[in-house]
């Protein structure tokens, strides 16, 4: 066999050959693929508006509303929305500017708006804290456990099963019980003064979720890693020296990024439900301090004449917590592979 070259296979390609050689779509990274992807998706886009808008109202408005949360103003008690008391009617007929009750005001003439919103980011920071710590504690307990597999998997799994059937609603009781006077003695000290803003409940839900709620986690962690410890690249890792802490911290838990994220988003609407509904019976935030679940337990009795004060607690949370749960989902389906078109 001989090879015969000719003038014509040295030529310059055209431009219609370079166009019929062009790839179809530009190659991305996959954190850039899965944002495009997640960008797309209207539900999921929506909703993060709709957080961001309720953590501005939670968190930035407080500070420069003229009301606060705890101010209580006699001869306002129990005021319609959009409505003044005879006081404030006074100042608006002297010529000054006076902000109205949005939501009304509650039986102590507290304004209702104000502590919505701070109820909000009470259960805000508790979902958002509780996501963290779940987040922290499940995925390193799952991935030890499953990188050295063998009876530390075994141990440790079964602990995670005795875990699961102890009743968290028993404990946090228990808990507020026991803590109730050594944080009483705590918050006694000025460095310690928000321990008494707080409460021992919110503390003890605090430690529940420490204690209870990262076994979840920890499995999906776990299942994740199996997988991955399989891998060449672990392998090569192992052979060139890497310790077991380098390699779950750098080669396992960032190649589970994905799952992490969308497992932590879907925590945080958990976590605010229980806590709406441990403050609902009241084990949640000490008075004055409200929480959309304290403020709804507090407004049911007067549920016939003054409804509003039910409602807006209501919503809000049902509204939390639904978008929070549609962008998890909008994050699920951008950060599956197998999801990709």
């Amino acid at each position: 066999m001989s090879l015969q070259f000719k003038a014509d296979d040295f030529l310059l390609a055209t431009d219609a050959e370079k166009q019929e050689l062009a790839a179809m779509r530009d190659s991305v990274g996959f954190w850039r693929d899965s944002l495009r992807r997640l960008v797309k998706n209207k539900v999921a886009m929506v909703s993060f508006f709709v957080i961001v808008v309720i953590m501005f109202f939670s968190f930035v408005v407080p500070s420069f509303y003229p009301y606060s949360y705890e101010q209580q103003q006699k001869g306002a008690e129990n005021l319609r929305p959009m409505t003044y008391s005879a006081a404030e009617q006074e100042r608006i007929a002297a010529g000054e500017k006076v902000t109205p009750h949005y939501l009304g005001t509650d039986k102590l003439g507290r304004d209702y708006a104000v502590r919505i919103m701070v109820g909000s980011r009470i259960s805000l920071t508790v979902g958002l804290g509780a996501a963290v710590i779940i987040l922290f504690i499940g995925a390193l307990y799952g991935s030890i456990a499953a990188f050295f597999g063998g009876w530390v998997d075994i141990i440790m799994m079964r602990i995670v099963d005795i875990i699961y059937t102890i009743p968290d609603v028993l404990l946090i009781v228990l808990l507020s019980i026991s803590l109730k006077a050594p944080l009483d003695a705590l918050s006694e000290n000025p460095a310690f003064r928000w321990v008494g803003t707080v409460g021992p409940n919110l503390i003890s839900i605090f430690i529940v979720f420490a204690l209870l709620y990262w076994v979840g986690m920890a499995r999906i962690v776990r299942s994740q890693v199996l997988v991955l410890r399989e891998s060449e690249y672990v392998t090569a890792a192992k052979a060139l020296g890497a310790g077991n802490g380098r390699i779950i911290r750098k080669h396992l838990l960032t190649n589970c990024i994905g799952t992490l994220i969308v497992t932590t988003t879907l925590q945080i609407p958990s976590s605010i439900f229980t806590e709406s509904y441990l403050s609902f019976l009241g084990l949640g935030v000490a008075a004055p301090l409200p929480s959309l679940g304290s403020l709804a337990s507090t407004a049911i009795n007067g549920m016939n004449t003054y409804p509003y004060l039910l409602i807006a607690p209501s919503v809000l949370i049902s509204l939390i917590i639904l978008s929070f749960n549609l962008f998890g989902d909008g994050l699920r389906d951008a950060f599956d592979p197998r999801l990709k078109k």
